[in-house]
């Protein structure tokens, strides 16, 4: 697809530059307790978008001054490899990274019971290995499945996805191109068995009635996405050996 903008990101048959419809999810592959040496673990791909994500805790916080009388702290690291984009990145954290950690562990925080582990840290990896747009709602979406393999008591998944105007039309689920030539780009999260948003950023610019169906758009998404990480969960403890009598 190279660096320079398409001619059309949507075609006269109403196709994306992938050849989806507007409303269509990019191919999902997700998988629970992937990593032997972590708490809980996944791995979600979204089409070229790829990460991993490794839960750790609860342990005792350290240094032991910065632990909380009343409930655990919830530490969160989204990190993108060097190797993840075409254009090689400089290794460390970016401003973006710790930006994006940081709304990861707000919305995380909103669906975790930390309160059940006073004076300890629970702590959050998302190694985002290849970025093809979607990064951090794939990671979101990853981290709390690793909560959840983790043993972690939470109210609910979290379920996440982008939805974008391209071309003047509202799409699901945007790529890196459309990410990047597109009009808009607004990643939701939603704990879907509350109905309740607990991510919602907006970069570019909507109509109100826009900002509506774009918001619709993506509950249908994230509906998905969520059958999706149940399934995965329920093939990861299905699969436990049986206890022997």
């Amino acid at each position: 697809m190279g660096n320079s903008k398409p001619e059309r990101l949507i075609d006269e048959n109403g196709r994306r530059i992938d050849g989806r419809r507007p409303d269509e999810l990019r191919p999902i592959k997700i998988e629970v307790g992937v990593l032997d040496k972590s708490d809980g673990s996944a791995y979600v791909e979204f089409g070229g978008t790829k990460v991993f994500a490794a839960v750790f805790g609860p342990r005792e916080a350290h240094p032991k001054h910065l632990a909380l009388p009343d409930r655990a702290i919830l530490n969160c690291r989204y990190h993108m490899t060097s190797f993840s984009v075409e254009e090689r990145k400089p290794l460390g954290m970016t401003r973006r990274e710790v930006e994006l950690s940081k709304v990861i562990r707000e919305a995380l925080e909103t669906v975790t019971f930390l309160e059940e582990f006073p004076r300890a840290s629970i702590d959050v990896y998302i190694e985002v290995i290849q970025a093809d747009g979607g990064t951090r709602t794939t990671g979101l979406t990853a981290a709390s499945l690793a909560l959840a393999d983790a043993g972690i008591p939470m109210a609910d998944l979290i379920a996440a996805v982008a939805v974008g105007k391209v071309d003047g039309q509202l799409v699901l689920d945007l790529c890196d191109v459309e990410d990047k030539y597109g009009e808009a780009d607004m990643p939701v999260a939603m704990a879907p068995r509350f109905n309740s948003i607990v991510l919602l950023q907006l970069n570019g610019r909507l109509t109100p009635s826009e900002f509506k169906k774009g918001l619709a758009l993506a509950q249908k998404g994230i509906s998905e996405i969520y059958k999706l990480q149940q399934e995965a969960l329920k093939k990861r403890f299905s699969t436990s050996k049986p206890l022997e009598v």
